[in-house]
């Protein structure tokens, strides 16, 4: 779902963009490799830049922003974030997510202050990995749902098909040999969850490593003449995505209810 909504919201972004230009009208940008955060206010000034934007001028400026003594600060953007939940959707599961990321919010603002530094890598993990558990409750119609796929996403005993956890590892039963035992087993299924897998993986690798549209739109800005490469690409995936939307029927974009 982390992919699949950054995918489906950042696109059709990119196509409304695309079809302004056609027109000489220039929309702001509203992503900038959000995944390539380092930090949550690194994050929501890279996702969803506008609504950010909004929130930040009509919400958080209005209470007072940062001027008003520290403890201020904090309320304001508790508050801000928890409107913003709120709205997303009439929904416990909207306000809780707002809240987290509000609450995270102040812990990075404290944390600035003591100055204490994180390798980039580390960074990154765990803001990457707060913002996933944060899509769950954004995802999730109750808190009974979320408890249940949060708890799936910490069972890593599925990954052998057997609780890895409540056996000793001895020569006899080591984890080596349980996935071992696996990969000469595989099914059918097995092979769909490694396709998933690796649709991750190349997934993960596109948000993280890979420019993104706007920075792809001023590099061929900087260029004279686009290169035959370039070209050939971008019209082999819009015959792609021409035959797909052809082939499937129509479907509604994840964000669009929002």
């Amino acid at each position: 779902y982390t992919f699949q909504l950054y995918f489906d919201f950042s696109g059709y972004t990119d196509m409304a963009i695309g079809s302004a230009l056609l027109f000489n009208i220039k929309l702001p940008t509203n992503f900038l490799s959000p995944y390539k955060a380092t930090s949550i206010q690194d994050f929501w000034r890279r996702w969803h830049i506008t609504l950010s934007r909004f929130l930040k001028d009509y919400i958080y400026i209005p209470l007072g922003g940062n001027r008003k003594g520290e403890l201020r600060t904090y309320t304001n953007l508790f508050t801000t974030f928890l409107l913003g939940g709120l709205w997303h959707g009439a929904g416990w599961t909207f306000v809780f997510w707002g809240a987290l990321h509000g609450l995270a919010l102040i812990i990075h603002r404290a944390w600035k202050k003591l100055n204490i530094t994180m390798p980039t890598l580390l960074a990154w993990f765990i803001t990457f990995n707060f913002i996933n558990i944060g899509w769950v409750f954004f995802r999730a119609n109750s808190f009974h749902d979320a408890i249940k796929v949060l708890k799936g996403m910490f069972d890593f005993s599925s990954l052998f098909g057997t609780d890895i956890f409540s056996k000793k590892f001895t020569l006899d039963n080591p984890v080596v040999g349980l996935a071992h035992e696996k990969l000469l087993n595989i099914s059918l299924n097995d092979f769909s969850t490694i396709y998933i897998f690796e649709l991750l993986t190349i997934a993960l690798i596109v948000v993280t490593l890979v420019k993104n549209s706007t920075q792809l739109m001023e590099s061929f800005q900087q260029k004279k003449s686009v290169p035959l490469s370039y070209l050939l690409a971008t019209s082999l995936m819009l015959t792609l995505a021409l035959i797909n939307i052809i082939a499937q029927s129509a479907t509604v974009f994840l964000y669009f209810n929002f």
